[in-house]
């Protein structure tokens, strides 16, 4: 996910006319164009953009997450940083700190209320069932609410500059950037729990629950709003893991789910209706709709002009698996399965027969997408071994710097 990144300078040069240099894709531009200058950014949504509050709240996340920037576990469901983490990056601000940890935290020049796995609407569910987080985007804009003051209370009783340093100031709320990221997973319930006509005679409402938290935050004298719409969610790897052998015509052609994609963007289309009406019924506020879901499709769409290998959903994976001592039998060969997700469920397949030990070991993962479903599947090996005697040993490379493409060797996971 780290290496979505990649497209926030261009992202940010569209949609708020910033000047950046070092841009991975360009934009031309006659003249040149204003600085963007905001003290502070607050942050609310999902795991996209998600800085450590799911960790803090329940259990934290563990290594491999993190060793691709941080080198060591931070908060992120990702091997690097997160495209808040790019916005604050080029808007010259220190990475966000989230609400909801206790420890180690600076909220001078903001925070983030997103949570992983949260969704707009509340759902019936807890995060142990299907991973939803209890933090939904209302309960993020009450956290808001409550943050704001108590922090006016506290930065008002602080009896030095060291205190008051790790505090924002109050009138920097007003000329703050307001960042939202949410509405995945509120797609994700529905297609688990809902039929397609229900999810989306529902979409109206998911719509209206987020501009509703936009006015909350405008009444509270917020003015300049960035708000992603949903990306490719039927892209996303893990559908193959419930069916790995899908009919004909349920992928479109570049490996994706088609309903699910047609879905996320009936989403996108009310969302930006929404917006745009939401620019007229706020008349100070300054509304960005940023279009995540062509930038994200573009480079799966487009892998092949954008000299990369493995882009595809279908594609993620390893080359070669080797397989020993299954059931007693030593049995030695190179999978063909398309993604390393159906390998692993054909693995735990083949453990149910008998006992045995497995050694995947992708030789390279070829894009930094693949890289880090390796890296997820490793975490989930690892969690799984104590249960079924799974032995992992992963060799890999990866792109340590997707626009620059510099090569670094992993440590050998064990």
């Amino acid at each position: 996910m780290g290496f979505w990144g990649v497209l926030v300078p261009w992202l940010l040069v569209v949609a708020l006319a910033c000047s950046f240099s070092s841009w991975v894709l360009r934009v031309e531009a006659d003249d040149a164009l204003p600085d963007c200058r905001f003290p502070a950014m607050y942050n609310f949504g999902d795991s996209n953009s998600d800085t450590g509050g799911i960790s803090a709240a329940f259990d934290p996340i563990p290594s491999p997450y993190g060793a691709g920037f941080f080198h060591k576990p931070a908060g992120r469901d990702c091997d690097g940083r997160l495209i808040v983490d790019f916005i604050a990056e080029k808007l010259k601000l220190p990475y966000l700190s989230a609400y909801l940890n206790s420890l180690g935290t600076n909220y001078r020049h903001g925070a983030n209320f997103a949570t992983g796995g949260s969704t707009i609407r509340r759902q019936n569910e807890t995060i142990f069932e299907f991973g939803i987080s209890p933090f939904s985007l209302d309960m993020q804009i009450v956290q808001y609410d409550q943050f704001k003051r108590r922090t006016a209370e506290l930065y008002s009783q602080a009896k030095d500059a060291s205190e008051k340093s790790k505090l924002p100031v109050q009138e920097e709320f007003a000329q703050a950037l307001y960042t939202f990221d949410i509405g995945q997973n509120d797609l994700s319930v529905g297609f688990r729990k809902l039929s397609s006509d229900q999810l989306k005679a529902a979409l109206p409402d998911i719509v209206n629950k987020l501009a509703s938290a936009v006015q909350n935050i405008y009444r509270n004298g917020g003015r300049s709003f960035w708000i992603h719409n949903t990306g490719p969610i039927g892209c996303l790897p893990v559908n193959f893991f419930y069916n790995h052998n899908p009919p004909a015509g349920y992928l479109d052609d570049h490996g994706c789910v088609k309903t699910q994609n047609e879905m996320a963007v009936e989403f996108n289309r009310q969302l930006k209706e929404r917006v745009i009406k939401l620019r007229q019924e706020l008349p100070e506020a300054a509304i960005t709709y940023v279009d995540v879901y062509a930038a994200k499709f573009g480079l799966i769409g487009n892998y092949k002009s954008e000299g990369k290998d493995l882009l595809t959903p279908s594609r993620f994976a390893v080359d070669i698996m080797r397989i020993t001592t299954i059931s007693g039998a030593e049995i030695k060969g190179v999978s063909t399965a398309p993604t390393f997700l159906v390998a692993l469920a054909r693995i735990l397949l083949l453990l149910s027969a008998g006992t045995g030990s497995i050694i995947p070991r992708p030789q390279t993962t070829g894009s930094p997408i693949a890289y880090s479903m390796v890296r997820c599947l490793i975490h989930q090996f690892q969690s799984l071994k104590h249960v079924t005697g799974i032995r992992v040993h992963v060799r890999c490379t990866r792109y340590s710097d997707y626009g620059n493409k510099r090569v670094k060797k992993l440590p050998e996971l064990r």
